[in-house]
């Protein structure tokens, strides 16, 4: 145990982020650099080393953070690097970007603020990259076998770096132009500087992997023939069908889907534009969609210099604490201040969509709306509560509703999908078509980055076991795993 009485002398401290008036007008990360490391080391003493350590359950990669917690508090970076990368391919991402179900099931955080455990993570492996820690882990023997996987969001980074390391030859297919999914053009900057991901596709590409952009399976090449090139096939081209809004006014110009907007913003800080084709400069925004995708666009919308940002959620207000419908451990449905939602704007829960209006030339003016609230567990519209907003540039970011079928991909392999429209699989990750699995959003539906990188790391076990017969590969998760909440 780091500090016996940690928990009960050290408060929750965060990593500190840059005053809103200069972050604004940079896409750099929100978090003032260097500053988690001199409270950290305090901070992982808080950690209890519970006998049953219910962030374990929490996380579905089984993170060993009493572990980490412990070389953390004791200066052991190497240590701590190790067991960090002994469940988790990318602790960089998801100690940025994972919401931290661990966090909520802290057996601490019963009656206190739960241990900083996304904090401690992200301190860990920084430091381990800054010293040279995070080194390639070539195979020693090469098996012969070769493995496509469609996607290179976390889950299939994730199937491929495990894949690559048990000495398959591994090729990436990404239709974008360059590597990362969602990673890379569906998460802001400020978020997650890009640069992280580049060092570990540089890692992985000195592992092995090889990595095909450009390429959409199904359009450029038909999946039936990537099926004969290679002995087995990971889906892992994720849930990206995007949930839309069929209201009167849809079709106007300055409608877009989340999906539309952010990439172009990515893309100005890649350097393929100097100004993006679809920028807020100026514009009343409304957000429609109050989850971290929403969030994501209202951030955006700051750093291109909108006039107003409006965000809209049709379910009520979250509560601050939870209530006694949300007990712990389970992952609880809070009021979340983002740093997108410190630098402005304003957010208003309760309300629905009722159509746009536009001008004369087709562009969108205004969004109309009404409150609602549930009646009889069904959600009604309140009388007499119409009223509308300005709106020159709106995004839907409500969710997404399956993996793309337009490509041709599912049908030119003949796949099943389930009742919820997702790719369908067995307990081992296989599809009804032999040699081809899915992992991460595209078989199991919009879900976390760390449930992602836990279902390619399952499903590479799958995949070695079929070329193999046998594998020593760590499985966190079945297919069937769901989170821990009511």
């Amino acid at each position: 145990m780091a500090d016996p009485k940690g928990f009960l002398t050290t408060g929750r401290e965060v990593a500190p982020t840059r005053p809103v008036d200069e972050r604004v007008k940079d896409w750099n990360e929100v978090y003032v650099p260097g500053s988690l490391l001199p409270i950290i080391g305090k901070q992982a003493g808080r950690c209890m080393d519970c006998g049953i350590p219910f962030c374990h359950n929490g996380c579905p990669l089984g993170n060993l953070i009493p572990e980490w917690n412990d070389y953390a508090y004791r200066e052991d970076w190497a240590a701590a690097s190790e067991r960090l990368h002994a469940t988790n391919n990318f602790p960089e991402f998801t100690g940025r970007l994972c919401p931290a179900p661990c966090e909520a099931a802290c057996v601490l955080g019963i009656n206190q603020p739960p241990v900083t455990i996304k904090n401690v993570e992200v301190s860990i492996i920084d430091r381990a990259w800054d010293a040279g820690g995070v080194r390639p882990q070539v195979p020693e023997r090469l098996s012969g076998r070769t493995v496509a996987v469609i996607g290179s969001g976390p889950a299939g980074l994730a199937a491929a770096q495990q894949l690559a390391r048990a000495g398959h030859t591994v090729v990436v297919y990404e239709r974008a132009d360059r590597v990362g999914g969602l990673l890379r053009y569906g998460i802001p900057e400020f978020k997650m500087e890009k640069r992280h991901i580049n060092r570990r596709i540089e890692q992985m590409r000195a592992e092995g992997t090889k990595f095909r952009t450009g390429i959409e399976i199904g359009r450029d090449l038909t999946a039936t023939d990537l099926r004969k090139r290679f002995d087995a096939v990971v889906v892992a081209a994720g849930a990206t069908t995007a949930r839309d809004l069929p209201v009167p006014g849809r079709e106007l110009r300055g409608v877009y889907q989340a999906m539309e907007y952010l990439p172009l913003a990515n893309k100005v800080q890649e350097g393929d534009y100097v100004t993006t084709p679809l920028s807020a400069e100026g514009k009343h925004v409304v957000v429609i969609g109050g989850g971290d995708t929403g969030a994501d666009c209202v951030g955006t919308a700051h750093r291109q210099g909108a006039a107003s940002v409006t965000q809209l959620e049709i379910m009520p207000r979250p509560g601050e604490e939870r209530g006694a419908g949300q007990p712990w451990p389970t992952f609880p449905m809070l009021y979340k201040v983002t740093s997108a939602h410190e630098e402005g704007g304003e957010r208003v829960y309760s309300v629905s969509t009722t159509h746009f209006e536009g001008d004369e030339e087709g562009n969108v003016r205004f969004l109309h709306l009404v409150e609602v609230e549930f009646v009889d567990g069904k959600l009604t519209r309140k009388p007499g509560t119409e009223r509308k907003i300005p709106a020159q540039l709106v995004t839907l970011a409500m969710g997404f509703t399956g993996t793309d079928t337009a490509n041709g991909l599912v049908a030119q392999l003949g796949l099943e999908l389930d009742e919820r429209g997702n790719i369908a699989r067995d307990a081992d990750f296989a599809t009804n078509v032999d040699g081809v699995f899915v992992a991460g959003d595209a078989g199991r539906g919009q879900s976390l980055i760390v449930w992602a990188i836990a279902e390619g790391r399952s499903a590479a076990r799958a995949v070695d076991r079929h070329l193999t017969g046998a594998s020593s590969l760590p499985a966190p998760i079945r297919p069937t795993d769901r989170s821990l909440t009511v």
